[in-house]
């Protein structure tokens, strides 16, 4: 089913983890892929894969969602390549944690940096687009973090709790345009990205990532974690006709983990 054929999507955090996985998703169904990362060989790779899909005519930028003007450009290239911007997925985040005497300064600003002013940015860069278009879907990636918190994660909840609070005024903004905007809240999910936190977080407890790994699924009512293309499938759903008339919602997509 080729839902998005002719569609154009742009994705934050593209090369690795949900971004690649939705980059996937959106080319298996022919839309054009506009991949924005840091990581520029392995975004190349994730592109190359989107154009093997079926998402002839995508596109990679490699650059760091942070440049105060790195977001109007890359999209400033992309509608003038592609005409048009019908959907984007701001999934470029990270994580760090520590207790919270523990947390520098500088790490503070990374996280709010790169998780919540890379996602405003893009935001904002995409928004008059879609307003003159008059349709469009932002999808922004949070966190179950957002709605709920546990020890040694100041930075990265406070971070995902502003994506919402971000996504609920755009969706203000566009609403009388018939665009869209959103806000995903996933779970665990098995990417590089939860895969390093067990890492840390296992030595910290004295136990292996892999047990870390088990003790989260164990927490959840479905007593697993999420798959990088279960995230992507309501990705693509939010950027559906079938969509049209759901905005500003924070969606937790975590096996029942918050209500």
């Amino acid at each position: 089913m080729e839902r998005f054929s002719g569609h154009v999507v742009m994705i934050t955090g593209c090369a690795n983890g949900i971004g690649a996985a939705t980059a996937r998703r959106f080319a298996t169904e022919g839309a054009r892929v506009v991949g924005i990362d840091i990581a520029g060989e392995q975004l190349k790779k994730t592109i190359a894969e989107c154009e093997s899909l079926g998402g002839g005519g995508s596109l990679s930028i490699v650059i760091d969602v942070r440049e105060p003007e790195g977001a109007r450009k890359a999209v400033a290239q992309a509608v003038h390549l592609l005409g048009k911007l019908d959907a984007l997925v701001c999934s470029a985040g990270i994580y760090t944690g520590a207790p919270l005497e523990d947390v520098a300064l500088a790490t503070w600003r990374e996280a709010l940096d790169v998780n919540l002013t890379g996602t405003f940015l893009y935001n904002q860069a995409a928004s008059p687009i879609m307003i003159r278009q008059r349709s469009g879907s932002i999808i922004n990636i949070s966190s179950m973090a957002a709605k709920t918190s546990w020890f040694a994660t100041a930075q990265y909840s406070a971070s995902k709790s502003g994506v919402l609070g971000l996504t609920r005024s755009v969706a203000m903004e566009l609403a009388p345009y018939g665009a869209t905007a959103n806000a995903l809240c996933p779970g665990n999910t098995l990417t590089a990205m939860v895969r390093g936190v067990a890492a840390v977080n296992g030595e910290r407890d004295g136990i292996t990532a892999e047990e870390w790994l088990e003790m989260r699924a164990q927490d959840c009512p479905m007593k697993r974690l999420a798959r990088p293309e279960e995230i992507a499938g309501i990705v693509a759903f939010l950027a559906s006709e079938d969509s049209r008339y759901i905005t500003g919602q924070s969606i937790s997509v975590d096996g029942g983990m918050v209500f």
